[in-house]
């Protein structure tokens, strides 16, 4: 049984368990990092205040008014948006990726390195300015959806353990679900699920707001990671095409 279902695999059972174990280690070695990057409250503090007075004095403080519509909504879309939140970020990107794998190989690594680089790229930006997320300043009407009505809050076990709740900036979510994405509403063969990849990174940044774990600042710099880290893979990729030797001929390609 193994053996058949190994000879449907791209690469095989080896190549599959190296991948599983590749991204499974970096995600803990990530949440690990991140989690011991920096615990300075009071700095995490200024530059959140600092984000609520620039989207104040810009009048685009909208991240409340997200919060509204939903709270007002009801228990339905509350606990919709909490359930994106958690499940946005390992689970979707998780499977994602093993669907890439398994039925569209050839993107895989690209995909992959996209995110594995979008991910370094937002912790460089947890350490140089921890920013506590709008759930931590309760003054201004900002409501911790989680905390009120999720069963899983960033108090529970592990969670509390391997997180850093001053990590608002960039907005890894809101990077991840742009790569993950865009990445599948290319490579699924169905219209309408390509679609709904498409809406997707639009509703984890929609949610990410209104469950007040970030501002919109946060989500536009996780997207401009995610271009960012997409520029760099795309080079790399195609800088290693150019010097890498023709099958065919003398000349590089």
């Amino acid at each position: 049984m193994t053996a058949r279902v190994g000879r449907h695999l791209p690469r095989g059972w080896g190549d599959l368990f190296f991948q599983l174990g590749l991204w499974l280690g970096f995600a803990l070695v990530y949440q690990l990092a991140r989690g011991f990057a920096d615990r300075n409250p009071l700095e995490a503090f200024e530059n959140g205040r600092l984000l609520i007075d620039t989207e104040n004095a810009a009048r685009t403080l909208v991240e409340l008014d997200l919060q509204r519509v939903v709270l007002h909504a009801g228990d339905v879309a509350v606990e919709t948006v909490n359930w994106t939140y958690w499940l946005a970020q390992f689970p979707v990107v998780g499977l994602g990726l093993l669907w890439i794998y398994l039925r569209r190989h050839d993107a895989f690594l690209p995909v992959r390195n996209w995110l594995l680089c979008a991910n370094l790229l937002a912790l460089v930006g947890y350490v140089l300015m921890p920013t506590a997320p709008p759930r931590m300043f309760p003054e201004w009407g900002f409501v911790d959806t989680l905390a009120t009505s999720a069963s899983v809050n960033h108090g529970s076990g592990l969670i509390e353990l391997a997180s850093n709740p001053y990590a608002a900036m960039p907005s890894v979510h809101a990077a991840d679900a742009l790569i993950i994405g865009f990445a599948l509403a290319t490579l699924v063969r169905s219209r309408w699920l390509s679609a709904l990849w498409t809406l997707w990174p639009t509703w984890v940044w929609f949610s990410v707001m209104a469950t007040g774990n970030h501002f919109w600042l946060d989500v536009a710099a996780g997207i401009a990671v995610a271009l960012v880290a997409g520029t760099m893979v795309a080079w790399a990729h195609n800088r290693r095409l150019a010097t890498a030797p023709c099958l065919y001929c003398d000349r590089r390609w």
